[in-house]
């Protein structure tokens, strides 16, 4: 049977949660007691939004983990007809049993004929053996089989992606999940406040549920407004070789699989790819994308042509928007953090070097300390590894402070050479919450390279060793 919309409204003890303030803080930076938004996060969760045609979500509180008797903790998002997918995964060795049946699922449909991704926080179901996988193939099944008739001749692959988040090791209460899946499709709605909790019910240590949505128009079709959402979690555990963290984006455009797979790969290239919390990959990162056409118009079949051109810039100014969301997040950050290396020799020069500085935790703990220590940008630069040969030259190099003032940058190094630090200026700058560094390589040894790259990453602070000292209590 089709899905048919409804409007549900959040739970009373969500909506408690988090429009209200809790009676005491125990942390600065992370999630207040009781769940509820910082006052200074507000601002990036959207009270509105433009979701993509026959496109449904909803979360639900299961308890997976035992400490959680209130907050939503398994989503479900939906359309109703067939989609065309594409994703992409962790680089880990120990993949979780998420992402083996989610990466089968889509290698066994060849991208076609998605339905839906389920989704559960408080436990990650990695490294738990055969059961683990059990566990995961068995949540996609639960949903594929509330279709009924709706599912295809080609349903024994399965349609629907799964992923999970939370602690490692340990085993999903699968009982309670499969028993509240019905109940979390018959609660699929279309309206921003359950796109709101489906975005809630992913979130482990994020202080605040990260989403986003925008139309657009494309070339081909300037009558059609398209539609493009998407939603991601993580605050910690987060340096991708991949993409990055959970992360799901939807949209009505008319897009198939072989379009979407180099559409992804280009955009989470240029944006998930390109964040940093903490340097560390989790075993499940996972992005999916899917697309069902819904709205209408010409198929997209080449990145070439005038459409494909101007739906991956879309796709990646999205991207980098719904990812740069997980830096301000970052466990324990107090400032968000632009890196630019420009005049590089290559692109993936200085990407490479822009990662490096980072995930420098001497870099990320003197701007934590306002201490405008550019040494040790210019160290990290210095010993990247795996650069094109002359791609760094040191008397061609320049380092600098950006304020966002839209002052001029306070050069610290001018092509090798150091500059007399306004000292005054330099602890204005690393007061500011938000602040670029920009390395200028100066081009090869050659003489050319034009190329440049962006990371976006947060500070390490004091309250990151605190949430993570006692992560799993």
């Amino acid at each position: 049977m089709a899905l048919k919309p409804k409007i549900c409204t959040a739970s009373t003890a969500f909506r408690q949660a988090f429009e209200s303030s809790p009676s005491r803080t125990v942390r600065s930076y992370s999630a207040p007691v009781g769940g509820s938004i910082p006052s200074s996060k507000q601002k990036y969760v959207p009270t509105s939004g433009t979701y993509p045609k026959a496109f449904l979500a909803t979360g639900l509180h299961v308890g997976i983990k035992p400490s959680n008797n209130q907050f939503p903790d398994l989503a479900l998002l939906a359309s109703e007809i067939p989609c065309s997918s594409a994703a992409v995964f962790t680089q880990n060795k120990f993949q979780a049993a998420p992402v083996t049946v989610s990466r089968e699922v889509i290698e066994r449909r060849s991208g076609e004929g998605i339905r839906a991704i389920v989704i559960n926080s408080g436990c990650a179901n990695a490294v738990t053996g055969k059961r683990g996988l059990q566990d995961a193939s068995e949540m996609g099944r639960a949903v594929d089989a509330c279709f009924d008739g709706s599912k295809d001749q080609n349903s024994d692959p399965g349609s629907t992606l799964v992923m999970s988040t939370g602690v490692i090791g340990q085993r999903l209460p699968i009982s309670k999940i499969l028993s509240a899946i019905p109940s979390a499709y018959s609660s699929l709605s279309s309206s921003h406040q359950d796109w709101l909790l489906a975005a809630r019910a992913i979130c482990t240590t994020d202080t605040f549920p990260k989403f986003r949505s925008r139309t657009f128009t494309l070339p081909s079709s300037p009558g059609i407004t398209y539609s493009l959402a998407g939603m991601t979690k993580g605050a910690g555990m987060i340096h991708p070789n991949m993409a990055t963290l959970l992360a799901m984006l939807f949209t009505d455009a008319p897009i198939p699989a072989t379009t979407l797979k180099p559409l992804l790969a280009h955009a989470v290239d240029r944006s998930f790819n390109a964040i940093s919390v903490d340097g560390d990959t989790s075993t499940n990162d996972t992005l999916a994308i899917l697309a069902n056409g819904a709205a209408g118009g010409q198929p997209i079949t080449s990145l070439d042509s005038a459409d494909g051109q101007a739906l991956t810039e879309i796709v990646t100014d999205f991207t980098q928007q719904l990812s740069q969301l997980v830096v301000r997040d970052g466990e324990g950050a107090t400032k968000f953090i632009r890196v630019r290396v420009v005049n590089a020799a290559s692109f993936p020069d200085a990407k490479k070097i822009a990662s490096t500085i980072a995930r420098s935790p001497l870099v990320k703990t003197a701007l934590y300390g306002k201490d405008a220590n550019w040494g040790r940008i210019l160290c990290a630069v210095g010993y990247t590894e795996g650069l094109s040969p002359g791609a760094v030259v040191p008397e061609k190099t320049s380092v600098s402070f950006v304020s966002r003032d839209g002052s001029e940058p306070l050069k610290l190094l001018v092509r090798g050479e150091p500059e007399a630090v306004d000292e005054k200026r330099a602890g204005r700058i690393l007061e500011e919450e938000d602040l670029e560094i920009l390395v200028d390589l100066g081009g090869s040894e050659s003489g050319g390279g034009r190329e440049e790259a962006n990371y976006w990453f947060c500070d390490f602070s004091h309250e990151y060793v605190t949430i993570n000292g006692d992560y799993r209590t």
